[in-house]
């Protein structure tokens, strides 16, 4: 065990607050002086004048709340399925990025004291920030480094530690020690701050251009429509969108609003990052992001595993699929009401025992924005749109199995429809409470001889991936107009519950 001394920030005693917007700003002041104290540290390290055998440490904050009761106050807002601790006792979280997540942080403030009274702590916590995570935007301070100089970072800096950066809160089986806080989050600030710097790598845009409805699909056709009507926007004054961003954080600006601080440094990179991402802005958050996260259920897992950080209020699943039924049509689509889980890449956070509901509130957002966009309604809608159990798997060759045994499976489970990442996308919304839904265009029938070929391919893009995105812009707002309160559904939750949404 190292006895280095250890620089740190001037300490700082806990205060207590009644108001939620004087204890965000308590939270970011906390932060604040942690970060650049490890920035001042790191250019001290970087230029040579660090003291030798002195450590640098700065930690996050924390906010904390002691309750003697379960009960909600009278005027609480008792609709919501959050806000509220499960029990009586302390219930406590790291806080991270105040300045990306201050809208969010104040309402969960809000919420409590709404629900609960009292007070809330703010202080500063005994988890170290990693260094890696202090850096600003733009810093490439190890490309400044020689390689020993590098190799010494980590007797001076903490390094991020993923043994603190686990999903047991979220996978419920986190259980505090004697004596231990119970946790107010699903999620602690190290294993924020990981997936923020994994959501730049994956996507190539900065977290903070992500927006609360997200949008996935395994097709480039459907970004490269996205991309057009993204730019379509940009060049209407009165569009509800104020920005467009694409990978290396390229940004434009809807006609007549004036460039941002920071537009200038937006670049687009010589190759497409692993899965690309792409954002339509609302000044409040609420637009629509849309993720090209390609072929698997591995890619769905990283990329979902990110994203719940910044706790969307829904995400869809747009992609294409094969129809397991003789009545389906290429070009149909399929409203998914349940899953088959053979992905695998869940099976030890989420076990298959555990159902994955249909959401009612998505379901009808989905179903809704079919009949808007193609105008048919009643049986002339149920032509063209099934509802039924999805089935995603690992293995995109299943049809060449032996002895048919994928299919008698997939038979078994009335199963409508196939693919690789719609069941994933949703376990993972289950798992990290973010509303999910599916909706599925059959491109290929390989059960019944209508296989995928360039043609047939070529002319089915053409008809149905233009309509296919609309739709799902269309869901959105549906639910945007629905209100976020009502997505965020009780059959999310667990018996005991973290208060944080």
């Amino acid at each position: 065990m190292s006895h280095a001394p250890i620089a740190t920030p001037p300490f700082v005693a806990p205060v207590s607050y009644s108001d939620p917007a004087a204890a965000l700003a308590q939270v970011q002041r906390l932060y604040d002086q942690a970060i650049a104290h490890l920035r001042t540290s790191l250019a001290a390290f970087v230029t040579g004048q660090w003291p030798e055998g002195q450590r640098a440490r700065a930690c996050y904050p924390f906010v904390r709340l002691q309750t003697h009761t379960a009960l909600r106050q009278d005027g609480a807002d008792k609709h919501l399925s959050y806000g509220f601790v499960s029990g009586a006792g302390a219930f406590e979280t790291t806080l991270t990025r105040p300045d990306l997540y201050s809208d969010y942080y104040l309402e969960q403030f809000r919420l409590l004291l709404q629900n609960h009274g009292g007070e809330l702590q703010v202080g500063v916590g005994n988890q170290p920030i990693p260094v890696h995570f202090s850096f600003a935007e733009h810093d490439h301070v190890e490309g400044e480094m020689s390689q020993q100089r590098r190799a010494l970072m980590r007797e001076v800096f903490d390094l991020p530690d993923l043994t603190v950066m686990d999903d047991g809160i979220a996978n419920g089986t986190y259980m505090p020690s004697a004596g231990q806080p119970e946790p107010l989050a699903l999620f602690t600030a190290p294993r924020v701050d990981y997936s923020l710097q994994r959501l730049r790598h994956y996507s190539g845009t900065a977290p903070e251009h992500f927006q609360n409805f997200v949008l996935f699909t395994n097709y480039q056709f459907y970004i490269d429509e996205f991309i057009k009507l993204g730019h379509a926007e940009m060049a209407r004054p009165d569009s509800d969108y104020i920005a467009f961003v694409e990978p290396g954080n390229v940004v434009t600006r809807r006609a007549g609003l004036p460039a941002q601080a920071g537009d200038t440094l937006g670049k687009a990179p010589p190759r497409l990052p692993q899965m690309p991402g792409y954002h339509l802005l609302r000044a409040d958050r609420s637009g629509i992001t849309m993720v090209n996260i390609g072929v698997g259920p591995s890619n769905a897992k990283t990329i979902t595993d990110h994203i719940a950080v910044l706790r969307p209020h829904a995400w869809l699943m747009l992609g294409h699929c094969a129809g397991l039924r003789n009545s389906q049509q290429l070009g149909d689509y399929v409203l998914a009401h349940a899953y088959v889980r053979e992905d695998h890449v869940l099976d030890e956070e989420l076990p298959l025992w555990v159902p994955i509901p249909a959401l009612a509130e998505i379901q009808l957002a989905l179903e809704g924005a079919v009949a808007d966009v193609t105008g048919l309604q009643s049986a002339e809608l149920k032509r063209i749109m099934r509802t039924g159990t999805v089935a995603s798997t690992d293995n995109r060759n299943w049809e060449l199995l032996p002895d048919n045994t994928p299919q008698r499976r997939f038979s078994q489970s009335r199963a409508v429809a196939l693919d690789m990442e719609s069941a994933t996308i949703a376990a993972n919304g289950f798992r990290f409470r973010v509303p999910y839904g599916t909706l599925l265009c059959v491109s290929d029938k390989p059960l019944h001889g209508e296989i995928k070929l360039p043609g047939m391919a070529n002319h089915f893009y053409r008809e149905r991936v233009d309509q296919h995105l609309r739709i799902g812009i269309r869901a959105v707002e549906r639910l945007r107009a629905g209100g976020v309160d009502a997505l965020h559904s009780r059959k999310l939750r667990s018996f005991a519950e973290v208060a944080f949404q």
